[in-house]
């Protein structure tokens, strides 16, 4: 401290606190609006400010010395709240907001000491402009990145890393609440530089290490889609393919059918005829493909996998009412009901390969009630299948499928939930049905956004 007037700490605590709930909010979620913000900080502050200043004159020793500690425990608390941040994340960016104090409160001080001769006012400037500068940094270079990777933070954080972050916020403060200003000047500025890039390089290994677990985790995701989307077209390939052998077994078949009704005409038998047709029409009847929905993408991707189920002796009951439109994205409907589907049929082919006795089965119901749409499959699965944050594990799933159920239903505010029930794998799931208003609008936003 370089001492002064109460109207002098006063200022030098407003400017400390300014500054880091300034930085502070540059990097975190508000959770109310800026004006309500601006009010509820400007009352925290100012009751802050006039406790601390009353504390200054009553016990000048014991302010100096704990004054701050209290201070910005305070504002941490009082950050907490006002964020939108997990508890974690909040405490990650509090990090870095001491990080941030620390320099500014000490690069003000040094300033003063070492080029004007410990001249306050030298200090509140420096400490503003280091601010103002620190602020304008982070809304420029680095806002968009620790946004983006706040969500890493929040979904990847463990108590490893945060008790970690703590002891750095305490080593922060513990070195602004005692520079040690008596030792020599080399000893101090090296004992300070040392500090900075210590505590600094830890928040970069920090950031650094979360960053990469995110950017993991997405490239992760991705090969997901392009898995799902591998298995996608072969089960669209297989109906290609069916389609193709049916159409040459028709005219192979057409061929045939054609020289026994010509012979039959030839010779006059008009009695075979009728019954030779009545036979064709019956058998024509038993070879059509199955009819399950109305909706041919549903249909075709329902029947392509049920071929599949069956053929690994897996008993399927479907239980599917829908229209034949929606008002869901046939991509989106699919990409729902073809993972869930493929990972039904994928625990129970693990079952099997476990040799486990039990009859496998998948059970798929898809309904629509007035503007939800309701998924619910159950299957049989290894009673060990586990779940982590409310999701299967991939090596129970084969590693596909859960993500993009997940994002599909997440963009028609769908709620959805899987568990494990004695070896019966459970996915629920019911999501809005957009009405035509809100696909018009949809659609008009979509048009606007590519116009521009």
């Amino acid at each position: 401290m370089l001492g002064g007037s109460v109207w002098i700490a006063f200022i030098r605590f407003a400017v400390s606190l300014a500054g880091a709930i300034l930085l502070f909010t540059r990097m975190s979620e508000l959770r109310f609006g800026r004006k309500k913000t601006i009010i509820c900080y400007g009352c925290f502050s100012l009751v802050v400010l006039v406790l601390t200043s009353l504390w200054y004159v009553a016990d000048w020793d014991s302010c100096v010395r704990i004054a701050a500690l209290v201070m910005y425990m305070c504002f941490s608390v009082f950050s907490m709240i006002m964020s939108r941040d997990s508890v974690y994340l909040s405490i990650y960016k509090l990090t870095l907001t001491f990080y941030l104090l620390a320099v500014f409160l000490i690069g003000g001080l040094e300033t003063a000491i070492i080029f004007f001769h410990r001249n306050i006012w030298a200090d509140i400037i420096t400490r503003i402009l280091l601010i103002l500068l620190m602020a304008l940094f982070i809304e420029k270079k680095l806002k968009s990145s620790i946004h983006g990777f706040s969500a890493y933070v929040e979904k990847e954080l463990d108590k490893f890393s945060v008790a970690v972050m703590i002891i750095s916020i305490l080593f922060g403060i513990g070195f602004i609440l005692n520079p040690n200003l008596q030792v020599a000047a080399t000893h101090r500025l090296y004992q300070i530089i040392v500090n900075f890039v210590l505590t600094g390089t830890l928040q970069l290994l920090m950031f650094r290490f979360y960053l990469h677990i995110g950017k993991e985790k997405e490239y992760e995701k991705e090969n997901q889609l392009i898995q799902m989307n591998h298995r996608l077209l072969e089960r669209q390939l297989e109906i290609l393919e069916e389609s193709v052998e049916s159409g040459r077994q028709i005219r192979h078949d057409v061929r045939h059918h054609n020289a026994v009704i010509a012979e039959y005409v030839r010779q006059g038998q008009r009695e075979e005829l009728k019954q030779y047709l009545k036979e064709y029409d019956k058998e024509l009847d038993q070879g059509m493909a199955e009819m399950i929905c109305a909706n041919a993408a549903v249909n075709n991707i329902i029947s392509a996998y049920t071929r599949k189920a069956r053929n690994e002796q897996i008993k399927v009951t479907l239980d599917i009412e829908i229209g034949k439109n929606l008002m869901v994205s046939n991509i989106d409907l699919i990409a729902i009901i073809a993972n869930a589907y493929e990972n039904a049929i994928y625990a129970c082919m693990e079952v099997k390969k476990h040799l486990d006795e039990r009859e496998c089965f998948i059970y798929l119901m898809i309904h629509k009630r007035k503007n939800k749409l309701i998924i619910f499959c159950s299957n049989t699965c290894r009673i060990e299948t586990e779940l982590k944050n409310g999701q299967p594990k991939t090596e129970f799933t084969g590693g596909i499928g859960v993500s993009s159920i997940i994002r599909a239903a997440e963009k028609y505010g769908g709620e959805y939930d899987f568990k494990n029930d004695n070896g019966v794998f459970v996915f629920r799931l019911i999501m809005n049905i957009p009405s035509d208003l809100d696909t018009d609008k949809r659609r008009k936003v979509y048009v606007s956004d590519r116009t521009l």
